[in-house]
């Protein structure tokens, strides 16, 4: 349950102003189909963190326990670092004739290679046992910050105080390094 929990929190404020988060909103105001997009975000996230689930976890097999404790501390503090620098998305976002799903699917998905949620998912699947409880925890992280803008677009987007959500995003990360080098210090 613990690796369920830390994932969702962890995602769900790392997710707070993300290239992903604002591709969200293009598709909200694009579309204006709620439900064909959120569908989109669910499938491409549980397919995007599955994968980076699957390679954190099979990662994670390669290290002793205190070096893989680590390894993701490590990682957590340059997500620390990351998360203060604010994501911005091109002006000139092409978000297809698609349908909204179809569009959401592909754009979501490619959009969330390399991001740092993606990262995040590697770390988290590494450091935990159970591949499942990270991927439904990182899953639903990343909807619980996209259906929210999505259902009501610009207006809560703009209201939102975005840099106190990256300083308390960065604090988390840099919390959760802290205890995984706490960890690794404390050996086996």
């Amino acid at each position: 349950m613990e690796a369920f929990l830390v994932s969702i929190g962890t995602i769900a404020v790392a997710e707070m102003g993300d290239r992903t988060q604002l591709l969200s909103l293009v598709l909200s105001t694009h579309f204006r189909k709620p439900w064909p997009i959120i569908a989109g975000i669910l499938v491409a996230t549980l397919a995007n963190h599955a994968a980076a689930g699957y390679i954190g976890e099979r990662f994670g097999q390669y290290l002793t326990p205190t070096l893989l404790n680590a390894v993701v501390g490590a990682s957590m503090v340059a997500m620390t670092l990351w998360t203060l620098k604010p994501d911005k998305l091109d002006d000139k976002v092409a978000v297809g004739s698609r349908g909204a799903f179809f569009a959401t699917l592909v754009a979501f998905f490619i959009a969330e290679i390399g991001d740092k949620t993606q990262i995040a998912t590697v770390a988290l699947a590494a450091g935990y046992a159970s591949l499942g409880m990270v991927v439904a925890g990182t899953t639903c992280g990343m909807l619980a910050a996209n259906i929210p803008v999505v259902l009501l677009g610009k207006t809560f987007a703009e209201k939102l105080p975005m840099r106190a959500i990256h300083y308390g995003a960065s604090v988390l990360f840099l919390a959760l390094g802290i205890i995984f080098i706490g960890r690794a210090a404390l050996g086996p």
